[in-house]
């Protein structure tokens, strides 16, 4: 008798581990494309919450707001370790991973491009998101 299904991802990026009815459960580790200075774009999921674990390393997630399809200003968080991150439908986000990061993430099977908008980032943006990061890292 099988008690218990086995799932693991040490690759690089995203990789769906499995999903249940409504809802997946992935693993994100370090990509390239989320370094701070290569980020192009924040996203919200109109219709589902998404929820983030950090399992090792660092993750620091910017949360953007919006007026007019632009971005106003962005708000920094650093997630600790094991502590369950819910980020609500509508709320436009980014994250950075260090090369050793490995970040759980449960979200609603449905979670796609068709009702996660973009917003991407023109120069002053994306100036604003590394002062803020710059900013939040000399607080801390």
């Amino acid at each position: 008798m099988k008690y218990y299904d086995l799932f693991d991802f040490n690759g690089i990026g995203y990789e769906k581990l499995f999903h249940h009815k409504d809802w997946r459960v992935a693993v994100l580790n370090y990509i390239d494309e989320l370094d701070i200075d290569k980020l192009l774009y924040v996203e919200a999921h109109n219709q589902t919450d998404e929820v983030f674990v950090l399992l090792s390393g660092t993750c620091h997630m910017f949360f953007a707001e919006e007026k007019d399809g632009r971005v106003q200003s962005f708000d920094v968080l650093s997630l600790e370790p094991l502590k369950v991150y819910k980020i609500p439908a509508g709320i436009f986000h980014t994250h950075t991973l260090s090369k050793d990061a490995k970040l759980l993430i449960v979200e609603e099977e449905n979670t796609c491009p068709e009702n996660s908008p973009r917003i991407y980032m023109n120069a002053e943006e994306k100036a604003s998101l590394i002062k803020a990061f710059e900013g939040y890292i000399h607080e801390v």
